[in-house]
Formats: C-alpha cells, sequence, structure tokens
C-alpha cells in the first residue's frame, strides 16, 4: 500500500503527506510541513543524476533517503517515483516527548521538530536509517484517513528554483518551521 502511495509525484505525495502519523521506534508525531523535489528540479539532489549519497532517490518508492546537510545535521526525505522524494520538513510531536527533549537539550514542545534537523536529531534518525523502507521497523508511518487544509509555498533553505510553490503545510500550524 505504501509502494503505491508514493509511486507518484513528489508535489503529489508532498502535499497528501501532511496530516500523516510518523514516528521512528516510537518516537514522532503528526507531519504538519514538507517540501517536494522531482529529478528535473535544480535544487533536487538527483538532478545531476544518480551518486553514491544519493542512491536512496533512484531506488524503489517509500524508502527513506537521509543526507547530512552542510555536514552539520541529518535530514529526512520519504522517496517517490524514480529521482524524486519529499523532505520532511516539521512534525507535531506527539510520541515519545521526554526522549525528544532529552535528545534535543530543550524543552519547547513546538521547538522540537520545527525544521528538518530538528526533527531528525528529535527523532534519532541518522544514516543507518537510509534506503529502509518505511513501512518496517523503526518507521511506522499511518496515512492520513482525510485531506487536512494545507497551504503552499516557496521552498526554504534553498539557493535554486526557490520560487516554486512546493513546500506543504498544515494550514494554522504552530508547529511549522516557517510560517507561510
Amino acid at each position: 500500500m505504501l509502494a503505491e502511495f508514493f509511486s507518484r509525484s513528489a508535489v503529489e505525495v508532498g502535499k497528501a503527506l501532511i496530516g500523516a502519523r510518523l514516528l521512528v521506534a516510537g518516537v514522532g508525531g503528526i507531519i504538519v510541513e514538507t517540501e517536494a523535489y522531482r529529478p528535473d528540479d535544480p535544487a533536487s539532489h538527483a538532478f545531476r543524476g544518480p551518486t553514491p549519497r544519493n542512491q536512496a532517490m533512484f531506488g524503489p518508492p517509500a524508502r527513506a533517503y537521509v543526507y547530512r546537510s552542510y555536514g552539520i545535521h541529518w535530514c529526512l526525505n520519504f522517496v517517490c517515483l524514480p529521482g524524486s522524494a519529499v523532505l520532511i520538513r516539521a512534525l507535531e510531536p506527539s510520541d515519545g516527548l521526554a526522549s525528544m527533549c532529552e535528545r534535543r537539550g530543550l524543552e519547547d514542545v513546538r521547538l522540537l521538530c520545527s525544521g528538518p534537523g530538528r526533527l531528525c536529531q528529535a527523532l534519532g534518525i541518522d544514516l543507518s536509517l537510509n534506503a529502509l523502507p518505511l513501512d518496517w521497523a523503526p518507521f511506522e508511518l499511518v496515512l492520513p484517513t482525510s485531506t487536512a487544509e494545507t497551504v503552499a509555498g516557496p521552498r526554504v533553505g534553498i539557493t535554486r528554483a526557490m520560487e516554486l510553490p512546493w513546500r506543504f503545510g498544515l494550514a494554522g500550524s504552530r508547529f511549522v518551521s516557517r510560517k507561510f
């Protein structure tokens, strides 16, 4: 079922993931912000073709693509069609709050998972999860049963094709990384 959900455009998947429940080893919450990246997108890691770093993006759909951004923090993406993925930018934390607070060294629930690096630190995500299927442990992904009210806007933190409205968020969420 997950493979079918992810076997389509990252733009469609990015919007449809808003409201999904993501847990990693029992820790996580509701996805409230995503960004889509397609293979023809100059901001995508897949734009220049497969490399050892982005190999997971060219594998089967419904897998994790994990990479280190700027040599500082990990980022979690969900692979869609070959060469495309959705960056998970923010969660509304709900499960394993004590673990997230300990990993992040803070207690402000709003700041635990509001940004891709914060999210990965809070959920304990690192390169060991790269290319793993999203329907196997430690992942638990429950897709939304109804369409969430979403907003869209330009992507953030990139220098190419940032004007594309492929950043999606849960309307009114205080847990997004940046306001829309």
